[in-house]
């Protein structure tokens, strides 16, 4: 069944239309062109309708009926900002505190945009955000110290409702002199044999240790830490390969040497980014608006920092190209 259309992916079909190209409009809202060409096609193929008619010469130009979806999206998305303005004149809404969890390996790129944004927009709250491993943001929300988590699908109890915003699959993470680096796929029969360097965060180590339990092979373990920034590191300084899900757009360690992703070959149980609440915890009313601009801007087509979920296409895998 296909996904929703996001208020994300409306905003790039609308600069599209008004800016007459997808490069023109990937320049004014500085978004990478395939990440507008795949928000626009995940709108035609849940619609069902042809939004744009290419002409060789004149660039494009939009259909009758996507002339009528623009109108409506341009519509919802005003709403939408409206919604933001209503919030803001309830006094219930912006007193108090908003706690929010954020895992701490996607910190770096959803809290500026993501969480903060949302502060920004409400002068008058109070933002408390909690980073931690999935072990320590469970052990927040049981304990009622943060309102939700924005984090992975990870060892959940069954008192802890999960909502999926966006598909985050495994992939190779190597320098780029190692061997692998040339490669467009790599099996984990090829990895088994080379020195593996191992995010070791609580329940994280878990999901990947299954991946290579699945695979029916051993990973040899050459070195780990718990900081994402510290692997990468060790990677591009050679001391082996390591397995991630999140999508920096830097292709360079904190040392200014250039990493590779290699993509995974077969099938592999991704991680889920989501929002996380705990059942019992009666959700304010600010709580539901902040979840609102979650779905907003995190989706399979659109996460804050990250570079755009085309490398994960079957067909193709090539190497991270720099982030401009």
């Amino acid at each position: 069944m296909l996904n929703r259309i996001s208020l994300r992916q409306m905003e790039y079909f609308v600069a599209t239309a008004k800016h007459g190209s997808i490069a023109a409009a990937s320049t004014q809202i500085h978004i990478s062109s395939p990440s507008i060409s795949a928000a626009i096609a995940h709108i035609e193929a849940e619609l069902g309708v042809q939004l744009f008619v290419r002409h060789p010469s004149k660039g494009i130009g939009l259909t009758t009926i996507g002339k009528l979806v623009l109108q409506h999206c341009e519509d919802m998305l005003g709403r939408s900002s409206q919604l933001y303005e209503i919030a803001s004149d309830s006094g219930d809404v912006i007193q108090g505190t908003l706690r929010v969890g954020s895992f701490q390996s996607l910190t770096a790129m959803i809290a500026p945009e993501v969480i903060f944004g949302f502060a920004r927009a409400f002068k008058k709250i109070e933002l408390q955000m909690v980073e931690g491993d999935q072990e320590v943001l469970m052990n927040k929300l049981h304990a009622l110290e943060i309102d939700l988590a924005i984090t992975y699908d990870l060892h959940l109890d069954d008192d802890i409702q999960f909502e999926s915003l966006a598909t985050m699959p495994p992939y190779v993470l190597v320098s780029e002199v190692h061997p692998l680096a040339q490669q467009k796929v790599v099996s984990f029969e090829e990895l088994a044999p080379e020195p593996y360097v191992l995010l070791d965060m609580p329940m994280s180590r878990d999901y990947f240790t299954s991946l290579f339990e699945k695979a029916g092979v051993t990973p040899n373990i050459a070195a780990r830490s718990q900081s994402t920034e510290v692997v990468r590191s060790m990677v591009a300084n050679g001391i082996g390969y390591a397995l991630f899900n999140v999508r920096p757009k830097s292709d360079q360690s904190l040392d200014g040497k250039r990493l590779v992703r290699v993509r995974l070959a077969g099938t592999h149980r991704p991680m889920l980014l989501g929002l996380a609440t705990y059942k019992p915890m009666k959700q304010s009313r600010l709580t539901r608006i902040f979840m609102e601009r979650c779905r907003a801007y995190i989706s399979d087509q659109y996460i804050p920092g990250m570079s755009a979920p085309s490398f994960f296409d079957p067909h193709i895998a090539a190497p991270l190209k720099s982030a401009s």
